[in-house]
């Protein structure tokens, strides 16, 4: 017995890919739209000496130093010279507007200063470290009708008031 297997002839299939073609044409820029694009900064932060030297009562003497407490903020220039006390504002917020004045005004005193040490507390939030080194390091300002960074104090160090009072008691 033999058995003939006819094969049906069919016309091959053409694939329309047009829909899909419009589908990317809409859907590729409105991803590329909907993308969050992130801008990394690095700021570079020097960290005090471990060991005082014999150059250090001469360092403490133009000391600029900014403490943030859970409290408020205090500039002390020189080091142990109380400058101004900025408490929180009634919303409960750190002023930041009111630290970069007086660090201005400090700026006008000691022009070529170009570090500070800021001294935070155990538990402070990291994006008021953060504001609080962009205050320290430079202020916005209207030049010729065009916005400008004016530089304050860029080379920024890191304390922690805990070693501090220790140091001092």
């Amino acid at each position: 017995m033999s058995f003939k297997i006819k094969r049906l002839e069919t016309d091959a299939a053409e694939i329309d890919v047009t829909s899909f073609m419009n589908l990317m044409i809409v859907l590729v820029p409105v991803l590329l739209m909907s993308m969050t694009f992130t801008k990394i900064t690095v700021m570079e932060i020097n960290l005090p000496e471990l060991s005082g030297g014999s150059g250090s009562t001469s360092l403490d003497q133009s000391q600029l130093e900014v403490v943030v407490r859970d409290s408020g903020m205090a500039v002390y220039f020189p080091a142990g010279s109380l400058v101004k006390d900025i408490p929180k504002t009634e919303a409960g917020q750190y002023d930041f507007d009111t630290l970069s004045l007086v660090l201005r005004e400090v700026k006008k005193k000691v022009s070529d200063k170009r570090d500070a040490l800021i001294m935070v507390g155990k538990d402070l939030e990291y994006q008021t470290l953060i504001n609080t080194m962009d205050t320290v390091k430079s202020y916005q300002t209207v030049i010729a009708a065009d916005l400008a960074e004016v530089e304050l104090f860029p080379e920024i160090s890191l304390g922690d008031v805990t070693d501090k009072k220790k140091a001092k008691s």
